[in-house]
């Protein structure tokens, strides 16, 4: 799995991510804001780290941007602010978690493993195939009891195949999931990388070969035998491996704490200079001449120490660096501060200079979550599913009937409901209060958890809207995992919803109608403001009525139709009238919808919903070229611009590649246009799959396609080009007369930097080999060269 890390102290870095790697994680690192969240828009990661003050970009704008752009991954926030106003903007910005700083490192990494946890359901306890088992919370492989010793990047390999049985990955697809962004191996790597694994799983006693190859496409993991179910392990080998994983992992631990030592040991060397500002900054505070700049970068290296010394398990260092921040914060700060901070000084470099650091610690593991109301008078049950809900950050309440359950609604409304048929003890069963639930808007997220079996309580189950039926008996994990999966598909729309109406009653009503559904509303009752509203508000739909004073909103819809950046934008007119007329008008200028009042509310919600979920998949298709799955022109133009400014700021190098099918319309003329679409279609899917999925693969018009590569210089592009090239030569197609006939293409490759900085630059120079291509008899690469064109 991997790991970003977005931190701008180089110290807590180092630690994190060496303890992190014990846990077989790809960790990736950014010491700027603005180049994490760069990384995590080009690459796949199935977790964020994100500290708060960043340079050049803040955590909380970085989560807020990820979430606007319908990102998932779980994100957890680090802090050295502890305030709950805090915590709020972090979460409310879409965090998943929030830790203050100086944190203890084992309460980080449960906390991790928390997140990663809760957003991938296959997570288990142990992992197998015949005789075969993966310990994911040990990180060892045994093989009929051996241990396997496996290099990391085969051990992570196996846990894929494991974790997906039924999937096929390319060799890109893979490098994608184990390799971390900044390393660029050939395909090659994962050859070689299966064939080992294969060769250790053969000389442990294997003789089936676990990982299949699917020619053309991959590696799939072999299907289970039927005479090894997993299910015929013991009890103990489910939780524990052999005692052998455990001396091997005592010594994979001793192996980081020699790092983290040598880690210490440069913190300790430089300790002395980053204190020096602390220095400066009290002899200035003596004379009362303490400039601004001087203090803001003590403030800053104070702010960098909480988080440095937690990680090295100085909670009190951390403590004496948070005074120290405060005091620098001070309105007037003078001699009798000087001297405070003096004291503050000389404890901090004790606490440094005397004590052993360490990162181990024991500590009890809270997540904040979702609020969930657990209904059964079963004590035991709802002991363990209380204790597993917490394990996964949920908030817990247990009510043992359906009376106390309507108490604890009525006071709090719980996020989600598990929801108990039968109580022996009253008169009413879960079926009365499951006809109640109904009623609430927004609905609640009911999941059935009973022993009753019967068709005829399925069927009223679901009649009644529950959500879930989970019949008795069954785990406490795969109950918390169905609240998990239920929760997480039934949540709130995160839409932001503007409304334009001169009657501010009808404002009111609107607002209260909109808001419990979790959308985001905006108001205006004066349409003059309008057009400055809608540039600050952004919004995902738009609310007019017809009549209003000043401006109608059937011009300001014309207006809003007028403007290219609004044009997909849907808008719904809210109107009393029933005219034929009004509507026609409404529609001629370019309304998606229209609602006569008095307003119905299942009506306008339903309308709304869906509305924008057709926006959503409009947008998608807009971004795919529906023939060859490629990403669009605008779309990759967008994505170019993006790895251009990353590939400056971290000094890298990008290839834009320009491909043409050659002679291509004289396919479409000889064997008809279904044939060329079908080149075509097939010429996209093979792109995309032998290039890796943070490549772009776009299609920009007929037999235009183009490419960019991250991290890859032309060179190497072009060759790894010209090997595609020699692949798709070899491809068959055959017109309706049975003839055969193969198609080639020509391609011109151009570099970030050498050949230009800015993406017209680049499309220049490889479209000039892409000629020059074409006029040395087509079917070859050319790399862009400012004397001469390089031929592969």
């Amino acid at each position: 799995m991997k790991i970003l890390l977005v931190e701008d102290d180089e110290t807590t870095v180092d630690v994190l991510a060496q303890e992190l790697k014990t846990y077989h994680y790809t960790v990736e690192t950014a010491l700027d804001g603005q180049i994490g969240l760069e990384l995590a828009q080009a690459y796949h990661y199935d977790l964020v780290v994100l500290d708060i003050m960043l340079p050049n970009l803040d955590g909380i704008s970085i989560c807020r941007q990820l979430r606007s752009q319908g990102s998932q991954i779980p994100i957890l926030m680090l802090s050295g602010r502890e305030g709950s106003s805090d915590r709020v903007i972090g979460l409310e910005a879409g965090a998943d978690d929030y830790v203050v700083k100086p944190y203890e490192l084992s309460e980080l990494i449960a906390r991790i493993q928390a997140l990663l946890r809760r957003g991938n359901s296959t997570l288990t306890t142990v992992l197998t195939w015949e005789k075969l088992r993966l310990y994911p919370d040990a990180y060892q492989v045994t093989y009929e009891g051996t241990l396997l010793h496996l290099t990391p990047k085969e051990y992570s390999i196996l846990e894929l195949f494991l974790r997906n049985p039924q999937r096929i990955f390319s060799r890109s697809t893979i490098l994608d999931h184990i390799w971390p962004s900044g390393e660029f191996p050939q395909e090659e790597a994962v050859s070689t990388q299966i064939k080992g694994l294969r060769q250790k799983l053969k000389t442990a006693g294997m003789n089936t070969n676990l990982i299949e190859t699917v020619y053309g496409l991959g590696y799939r993991l072999k299907a289970r035998p039927e005479d090894f179910p997993a299910a015929r392990m013991s009890p103990e080998e489910q939780s524990h491996p052999t005692s052998v994983p455990l001396i091997d992992k005592l010594h994979a631990q001793a192996k980081v704490q020699a790092v983290l030592q040598e880690i210490r040991a440069k913190f300790l060397e430089s300790w002395k200079a980053q204190i020096m500002v602390f220095e400066d900054a009290i002899v200035q505070l003596s004379t009362g001449n303490l400039t601004q700049e001087l203090r803001s970068s003590a403030q800053a290296k104070a702010h960098t120490l909480i988080g440095s010394l937690g990680s090295f398990g100085l909670p009190k260092g951390s403590q004496v660096a948070q005074q120290i921040e405060q005091l620098l914060r001070l309105d007037s700060p003078g001699e009798k501060e000087a001297q405070q901070l003096q004291n503050l000084l000389d404890q901090l470099e004790q606490i440094v200079t005397s004590k052993p650091f360490t990162t181990e610690s024991t500590v009890d593991v809270k997540i904040g979550s979702g609020r969930l109301l657990v209904v059964d008078d079963d004590e035991i049950l709802t002991a363990q599913i209380k204790n597993e809900a917490i394990i996964w950050g949920f908030q817990v309440e247990v009510a043992t009937n359906p009376t106390a359950a309507r108490k604890s609604i009525f006071s709090h409304a719980p996020d989600i409901i598990v929801l108990d048929l039968s109580f022996p003890d009253t008169a009413e069963d879960g079926i009365s209060l499951l006809a109640e639930l109904v009623q609430i808007t927004p609905k609640i997220p009911v999941l059935v958890l009973t022993a009753r079996n019967q068709l005829s309580d399925r069927v009223e189950v679901a009649r009644l809207g529950g959500n879930l039926f989970l019949e008795k008996p069954i785990s406490p994990e795969e109950i918390i995992k169905a609240v998990a999966h239920e929760l997480h598909r039934t949540q709130k729309p995160e839409a932001k919803i503007l409304i334009v109406d001169d009657d501010r009653q009808v404002l009111k009503a609107l607002s209260a109608l909109l808001m419990p559904w979790g959308f985001q509303v905006k108001t205006l009752a004066e349409p003059r403001h309008f057009w400055q509203t809608l540039a600050t508000t952004v919004p995902d739909l738009l609310i007019l009525d017809v009549e209003m004073p000043g401006f109608s909103g059937i011009e300001l819809c014309q207006v809003v139709r007028s403007e290219p950046r609004w044009s997909d934008l849907p808008v719904l007119f809210l109107s009393g009238h029933n005219d034929r007329e009004i509507i026609h008008q409404v529609f001629t200028v370019g309304a998606d919808d229209y609602v006569q009042k008095p307003i119905i509310e299942p009506e306008l919600i339903a309308r709304i919903l869906n509305r924008l979920e057709r926006t959503r998949i409009l947008h998608r298709f807009t971004e795919i070229d529906k023939l060859t799955g490629t990403a669009t022109r605008d779309k990759s133009i967008r994505d170019l611009g993006r790895l251009l400014r990353l590939a400056e700021r971290q000094n890298q190098s990008l290839c834009l590649m320009i491909l043409h099918l050659d002679h291509f319309k004289h396919i479409n003329d000889r064997y008809g246009h279904e044939v060329g679409d079908l080149v075509l279609s097939l010429f996209g899917k093979r792109l995309k799959r032998f290039f890796r999925s943070e490549d772009i693969v776009a299609r920009w018009s007929g037999e235009e396609f183009v490419l960019g590569l991250y991290g890859i210089t032309r060179e190497e592009g072009a060759k790894r080009l010209n090997d595609f090239l020699l692949t798709w030569c070899q491809q068959e197609f055959t017109d309706a007369n049975n003839h055969t006939f193969r198609v080639t293409f020509s391609a011109g490759v151009a570099d970030y930097s050498q050949d230009g900085t800015k993406l017209q630059e680049l499309y220049r120079a490889a479209d000039a080999a892409l000629s020059q291509a074409k006029v040395m008899g087509r079917n070859c690469v050319l790399v862009s060269n400012p004397a001469s064109a390089c031929k592969f």
